[in-house]
């Protein structure tokens, strides 16, 4: 069974080479990158690649306690270290942290606080991107440069890998773990909520972290009822707790009735759940990129972000927006004299034209 923040102390007999630390054998690593969900399932690829390079290592990851849930599920990982919100919950993990005698720490969020938090281990081998914010590379003892060149996160958190001696795979793998106990949570939410598996079915998420990422509510609600009325396919909303006003927000102006698991769905069960749906319908989002990383189709709405650089990963996906000459803008408020046009001039009629092409193409 997978453990918590509870990590070995160093051996005082660990076998070591004297010298350059890179030339000591890697037995222990801290892999962090602590949020934000999307990033966290980024970084799989990369996970996948150090283990296969350093087959013998010990991996423990480093993720804030709301995303720790998604990180067990993962394939490749021996410790889930949780931490809390605030500085105090950061620092509380330091002792342990240092006590566990880390050869490696490979540090992918880039930020002053995860820079720090690989300097407080101890370790002296600690990697990151040479155009890291916040002065976090004065942290680290080696630094990967970073292409021009527009990439995906998933492509530039591979870089670090390579950077490390392991072999870039021809297609990027996202392993989580098919527990047992999680395929019953699924068939459980899946037989009280009397979605019909035999039929397609749609998963929607409507919410987002930024407001300026959120396609309008109504337009949500058209799309579902033209999905149910012309087509007969079902829309199950899903999201978590502190989303249930967006999903409210669309199930109330909607003319048919969605299924609204929105609270339901813990972040731990969103690969099993995404799963067994047909496609998810989505903002730019979290649950977006689980849904590509286990190879369900994706209709993406994408408003001020990039989707070249954070759009779901891989082949057979679709991604929605309206050109404006300001997008992709990365702000989180709109300065436009028409709010959000690049994402409410994307019409509902595109959207389910969208979701029926690819329904029609993977059934």
């Amino acid at each position: 069974m997978r453990r918590g923040c509870r990590l070995p102390t160093c051996r005082a007999d660990r076998e070591s080479i004297p010298g350059d630390p890179m030339s000591e054998p890697v037995r222990r690593i801290l892999f962090i990158k602590p949020s934000s969900l999307g990033d966290i399932v980024h970084a799989m690829p990369t996970l996948a690649v150090l283990r296969e390079r350093f087959p013998q290592a010990e991996v423990t990851w480093l993720v804030k306690r709301q995303w720790a849930p998604v990180v067990h599920v993962m394939a490749g990982v021996d410790r889930v270290c949780a931490v809390d919100q605030g500085l105090a919950g950061w620092l509380s993990r330091v002792p342990e942290l240092r006590a566990a005698g880390f050869d490696l720490v490979v540090d992918l969020q880039g930020l002053f606080r995860s820079g720090a938090m690989a300097r407080l281990t101890g370790c002296a081998r600690r990697i990151g991107f040479a155009n890291a914010r916040e002065g976090s590379p004065l942290l680290y003892t080696e630094r990967v440069a970073v292409p021009a060149t527009p990439m995906h996160a998933v492509d530039r958190y591979l870089l670090v890998a390579e950077a490390l001696g392991a072999v870039r795979p021809a297609r990027p793998r996202f392993d989580f773990i098919d527990r047992p106990e999680d395929r019953q949570a699924v068939d459980t939410l899946i037989a009280r909520a009397g979605i019909d598996e035999s039929s397609p079915w749609v998963a929607m998420n409507v919410s987002a972290r930024w407001e300026t990422k959120r396609w309008p509510p109504q337009h949500f609600a058209e799309a579902a009822d033209q999905l149910a009325e012309r087509y007969g396919v079902s829309v199950v909303l899903m999201g978590g707790p502190a989303e249930r006003p967006e999903s409210q927000a669309v199930t109330g102006r909607m003319r048919t009735k969605a299924v609204d698991l929105t609270g339901q769905t813990p972040v731990g069960l969103l690969p099993g759940l995404l799963r067994r749906a047909s496609l998810l319908l989505t903002n730019d989002s979290g649950p977006m990129h689980i849904a590509a990383a286990v190879d369900t189709p994706v209709v993406a709405l994408f408003g001020p972000t990039d989707p070249v650089k954070t759009g779901p990963y891989g082949h057979g996906h679709v991604v929605l927006s309206y050109a404006v000459d300001c997008r992709p803008c990365l702000r989180r408020e709109c300065a436009r004299a028409v709010a959000l046009e690049c994402l409410t001039g994307v019409r509902p009629e595109q959207v389910v034209q969208a979701v029926m092409q690819q329904l029609g193409r993977t059934s």
